[in-house]
């Protein structure tokens, strides 16, 4: 772990130790795969400006996010089936972003329960949603999250349709494992990662199973899940969730300004300018690109936050520059999971942590609060 010094190489650790289908599964996006490309390319296009002979001694990286006191200007974000990346891979990243002092996300889609989550760890987590066609489902879900006293709701509003991930059909994804001879041999090299998958609770969607009627079995969980996301989803169901839950609520998937203007109406607490990770509309713009308008736009109105190829701490100095008040981290926090389990998420944030701090003091800056345009350099 010790010579692991960028999150470039903890991809290349996890790549190593998870099977292939689930390292694809959240390495991947949509179809060709543009917008997952252009999140990265048009983050690395933005120049930071670096400023000599100021007084950097007493750096800051402490802020807030939705109104709670964080350490570091970022959040692990919802990502679907953690647990097949390391066994009990929900708990293990939730543990060691409050380590950290920062906030979690758990997915709907996730391995480890709410309830399972809730009682590993001593402090709220958030929990992401998806509004399935079952809407008593959807009821019972936000009811769970509430029990488990989660302190923000992450309203997941891009997944209406599912666009296509070409390497999970490659793969043939399932959860578990599909029986292939090749995914055999392929698990049967990763004796790490099968020993911790063994340890772990469970074995498929922990917030799913046995929760609805008729999906008993795994076949009838994948044909109920198939046909569940809801294409007739509107900004009125926004209101109901909104209606149902009491606590802090962030919608998370806005990239047009007209529907940031929306989501500001809505009473929520914040937004997420995202393009899910590019694994939905292939050709969107990236996430970053997005940004600026949506700050200008609403920003005055909502917090804006900002989630979509960050792997760097200048990554998040970028975002910040332009706008957003924090940002979520998924894909960069998944490798460190699957290189070392918690060791290896926990190390994931100190980089991007270290990162930041080193990005900051050399472009002449000692908090988050004073980072904007101003840090970005004209080209």
């Amino acid at each position: 772990m010790s010579i692991m010094t960028c999150i470039a190489d903890m991809r290349q650790v996890a790549r190593r130790r998870v099977p292939k289908m689930f390292f694809e599964y959240a390495d991947g996006g949509s179809y060709a795969e543009e917008t997952l490309r252009a999140n990265r390319a048009d983050l690395e296009r933005i120049k930071l400006r670096q400023r000599v002979l100021v007084d950097v001694s007493q750096r800051e990286l402490a802020t807030t996010m939705v109104g709670e006191p964080v350490a570091l200007p970022f959040a692990l974000a919802p990502v679907g089936l953690c647990g097949m990346q390391w066994g009990d891979g929900e708990i293990l990243a939730c543990r060691a972003a409050h380590a950290a002092g920062i906030p979690f996300c758990l997915s709907t889609m996730s391995i480890a329960s709410i309830e399972d989550v809730a009682a590993a760890v001593e402090k709220p987590f958030w929990f992401q949603l998806y509004v399935m066609k079952d809407r008593g489902f959807v009821r019972a879900l936000i009811d769970r999250a509430a029990a488990a006293k989660c302190s923000a709701l992450v309203l997941t509003i891009d997944l209406q349709v599912l666009g296509q991930r070409h390497r999970d059909v490659h793969n043939g994804l399932t959860v578990p494992p599909e029986i292939r001879l090749k995914n055999i041999l392929d698990i049967a090299r990763k004796p790490a990662w099968a020993l911790s998958a063994l340890r772990g609770k469970r074995k498929t969607f922990g917030n799913l199973a046995g929760q609805v009627r008729g999906t008993e079995n795994l076949n009838s969980l994948a044909r109920w899940i198939a046909g569940q996301f809801d294409p007739a989803l509107t900004w009125k169901d926004v209101e109901w969730i909104r209606s149902l839950w009491p606590g802090k609520l962030i919608i998370k998937g806005v990239l047009d300004v007209e529907d940031a203007k929306l989501a500001a109406k809505t009473g929520a607490t914040a937004l997420v300018v995202s393009n899910h990770g590019g694994r939905q509309l292939d050709g969107a713009p990236s996430s970053i690109s997005a940004l600026p308008r949506i700050v200008d736009a609403v920003g005055g109105e909502i917090e804006v936050m900002f989630d979509g190829g960050i792997r760097t701490g200048a990554d998040v100095l970028r975002a910040l520059a332009l706008g957003a008040r924090s940002c979520l981290i998924g894909r960069a926090y998944i490798y460190g999971l699957g290189a070392g389990g918690e060791d290896g998420v926990s190390k994931a944030i100190k980089i991007i942590r270290d990162e930041l701090d080193v990005s900051m003091a050399l472009c002449g800056v000692n908090s988050i609060r004073q980072i904007d345009r101003r840090v970005i350099a004209e080209m």
